[in-house]
């Protein structure tokens, strides 16, 4: 009896050759076998009646729309057959668990469960905290405190400026009438004066004790209800760490030999917590259950079905990696043991690569450097443009780079040979007087021909490297844009970034509150091709040492 949850293809797959190894889960390109359960699944989700949940695909409906990712494995049975599971990210909208997708890694809504239970006692403690803070006695002595703070404020700051003001007078009556007075009445007007400075000050403190007594009984009415509110929030948060402690511990995933772990254990830090929704992911799930049922992971592949985010970049269809904060410690337990994919993120993709060295001088060397090859050494590769100009000019006394391009990314590169000539081309590059422009090639059509994108970026701390966009966290990051030229549903296009931001053009390009439409090659925010279409061709400087206006353009070969 085969299991459950095990799906046979619709599509004939007997001529279609399994792959020797399985899929490196966080950079791939989808098997044959994987795109085509893929594709069967998406062929349910367009006409399911199995649950409900608003993706965003219509866009007359798209109030509390939300995408979500989708995953298939393929897997093959104690009797060879091979067939495939599903399953999605996180929950569906009707917190539904329908019989296409395997179940949770651990089922935190089962009628009873601790899980329920302790959602049931936080949500108590919050109607009492809401019943508090709508109690009209509390919300009155709150407005009255605060009434009463500010007209103190506004009193105190007033005889503090009469007693500075009287400072400042008597100061001017002694300074006259040092040579106007004789000794005798000098030495009485400065009795006077001084006793004038004493009654003023014991008449403020006397003002500053009337106005504490005053503040302390309405401060003890409120504080009646503040120490509810701080002691109902000490123990809110002791029962919700409590819950995700004991959640933490529910999780526990198998690998090929069966081995259990929990999330506790895998992530093995005390003073880390497993991110939010860690398990709860397609691939963990997917693998759980193949596990468990004695099912031999062959290939597998995520896709992202309807609306994106409003920060990340998520395209319809689209084939993503697993993430790395959630996925990455658990999956390493869980793929132990198996064959895997080699990373190609980690192959050296520039040895064959020539850097094109265009421009030099005593200063300056200008290079056009290629698509795949890094700026600066990275942590597993050291080829880059930097290494390769360092042994090359092995005298050069300045830090030799200026600023960089994404790995992906070909073009024009300034480097600087003298520490002088780096600190002046750099300030002209912090003050963004140098003039950059790009040319990119999009995967479809712009309905506009020129505009301005102003959407602020940060780093996914969830997902590195990719960017966010993030409108309270985020930095400024600009980019103006014209188009060149429009064919097969292609369009060429001009970038002039007003900020450098990291992944800036790429994120403001596919993001879809930018221009919505990826650029063609992009492996981060749209889909891969051969390469990245985007390259820095033209670029506008001051020379460090002669002040003249230095032009470079390099043709983009795209």
């Amino acid at each position: 009896m085969k299991p459950k949850y095990f799906q046979e293809f619709k599509t004939p797959i007997s001529s279609i050759k399994l792959p020797r190894k399985f899929t490196f889960p966080f950079y791939y390109e989808p098997h044959t076998l994987a795109k085509i359960a893929a594709s069967e699944l998406q062929v349910y989700l367009l006409t399911q009646k199995d649950f409900n949940h608003n993706f965003g695909l219509k866009k007359d409906n798209l109030e509390n729309a939300i995408g979500k990712m989708f995953g298939v494995l393929i897997v093959q049975n104690a009797k060879n057959k091979i067939g495939y599971l599903a399953a999605f990210s996180g929950k569906l909208q009707d917190k539904s668990l329908p019989e296409k997708f395997v179940p949770p890694v651990f089922n935190m809504r089962t009628e009873g469960s601790f899980y329920i239970k302790g959602e049931l006692e936080i949500d108590a403690i919050n109607a009492r905290l809401t019943n508090i803070h709508k109690n009209t006695d509390y919300k009155e002595y709150l407005k009255k405190l605060e009434n009463l703070e500010n007209a103190i404020a506004v009193d105190l700051a007033y005889q503090r400026k009469k007693i500075n003001e009287a400072r400042s007078l008597r100061k001017q009556k002694k300074k006259e009438a040092k040579t106007s007075l004789n000794n005798v009445d000098y030495q009485n007007l400065e009795n006077t004066l001084k006793q004038e400075s004493y009654n003023q000050q014991f008449f403020y403190k006397e003002l500053v004790g009337y106005y504490d007594d005053k503040l302390l009984h309405l401060k003890e009415k409120v504080n009646y209800y503040t120490k509810q509110i701080a002691a109902l929030k000490i123990e809110r948060k002791k029962k919700s760490n409590f819950l995700q402690q004991t959640l933490f511990s529910k999780y526990a995933f198998l690998n090929k030999d069966k081995n259990l772990k929990s999330l506790l254990d895998i992530f093995n830090d005390p003073d880390i917590q497993p991110p939010a929704g860690s398990g709860e992911c397609a691939a963990p799930k997917l693998l759980q259950y193949a596990f468990a049922n004695n099912l031999k992971p062959i290939c597998m592949a995520e896709f992202w079905w309807g609306i994106s985010p409003n920060s990340a970049v998520r395209k319809h269809k689209n084939y993503y990696p697993a993430c790395q904060s959630r996925c990455k410690p658990i999956l390493e337990h869980m793929l132990t043991g198996i064959s895997i994919d080699s990373n190609l993120l980690l192959e050296n993709l520039s040895v064959e690569k020539q850097l094109e060295i265009i421009f030099e001088d005593d200063d300056l060397i200008i290079v056009n450097k290629p698509s795949e090859f890094l700026s600066v050494p990275g942590k597993t590769i050291t080829d880059s443009v930097y290494t390769r100009i360092k042994k090359q000019y092995p005298n050069a006394t300045g830090p030799l780079i200026v600023h960089r391009l994404d790995m992906s990314t070909s073009g024009i590169l300034v480097l600087t040979k003298t520490k002088a000539a780096n600190k002046k081309v750099q300030s002209q590059f912090i003050n963004r007087t140098v003039k950059k422009r790009y040319v990119a090639l999009l995967d479809g059509n712009l309905s506009k021909e020129s505009g301005k994108i102003k959407l602020p970026l940060r780093v996914d701390l969830d997902d590195r490297p990719k960017q966010l966009v993030d409108f309270t966290h985020g930095k400024n990051a600009e980019t103006k844009w014209t188009v060149i030229k429009k064919e097969d549903n292609k369009t060429r296009i001009h970038f002039y970034p007003i900020t450098g931001r990291t992944h800036q053009l790429r994120l403001h390009a596919a993001h879809k509150k930018g221009l919505n439409t990826p650029i063609i090659g992009d492996d981060l925010y749209g889909k891969k091709s051969n390469r990245l279409h985007l390259h820095a061709e033209y670029i506008s400087f001051l020379h460090p040492t002669t002040n003249e206006k230095m032009t470079f353009k390099v043709d983009a070969n795209f």
